[in-house]
């Protein structure tokens, strides 16, 4: 099991001990030479790209790159098979789930490789990497929390952005810090669509997005506003009878 473990998650990398301090966002290096640069590249993306990203250590910054900056209990499918019980936290920032199959404060951290038959699940929720399409039209990787399954699949995703600290220019105007700022967007699959699109938080938006003038007329009859989540799980809910 444990092997299973090590091996979904390309066990070799390791994450620098400073970055286990709440808040800072964590550093990989390669932690044993037989790693091939191939598995690392799989498993972690352009190492090139992690390093730049991951240049943000100063405990001044405002915010957090995690869902959570403390490991809570999961559980590892590959497909529909279970592979075992880890403790996870989600540096949305970096689109990295870390993992410790002990929640020992000695335990190594290890990065989760971004393989899309890998299932988090937690809380009864599940998480995985996915393709989607922003509302620019952008592709991109992200992990979503499925929150509704069915014909239409409703995912949640955590967005973190970073904010560069700012100097003040005179004494009359207050010096910023380095912050890290959280929002959340929703994205949704269709019936054979093959893709996975932001949705757009407005009525009519969502409307337009489904092409279901029914869905409309539901939203208006009940009072509904996608804008809250509730009312969004509500409406696809409806588009799911």
């Amino acid at each position: 099991m444990k092997k299973n473990i090590a091996f979904l998650a390309c066990s070799l990398l390791f994450v620098g001990t400073y970055g286990q301090t709440s808040g800072q966002v964590a550093t990989y290096t390669p932690g044993v030479a037989a790693l091939t640069n191939g598995l690392v590249l799989n498993a972690m993306g352009s190492i090139e790209d992690k390093l730049n990203k991951l240049d943000y250590t100063d405990d001044s910054i405002e915010g957090s790159p995690y869902m959570s900056n403390t490991f809570a209990p999961g559980q590892l499918y590959y497909g529909d098979e279970a592979v075992g019980d880890i403790y996870y936290r989600h540096n949305a920032y970096n689109e990295e789930i870390e993992i410790k199959q002990t929640n020992s404060e000695a335990a190594s951290i290890l990065g989760l490789s971004k393989d899309k038959n890998i299932r988090l699940v937690a809380n009864g929720k599940s998480m995985s990497f996915k393709t989607v399409v922003d509302k620019n039209e952008n592709t991109k990787n992200a992990y979503l929390m499925l929150l509704i399954d069915g014909d239409y699949k409703l995912y949640k995703h955590l967005y973190v952005t970073f904010k560069e600290a700012k100097r003040a220019e005179n004494s009359l105007v207050k010096s910023t810090p380095a912050k890290f700022s959280q929002s959340t967007q929703y994205f949704l699959e269709k019936p054979s669509a093959n893709r996975i699109d932001q949705i757009e938080l407005s009525n009519k938006k969502i409307a337009q997005l489904v092409g279901n003038n029914e869905l409309n007329k539901f939203l208006k009859e009940n009072k509904l506003k996608v804008k809250n989540e509730n009312d969004l799980i509500k409406a696809v809910n409806f588009l799911n009878e």
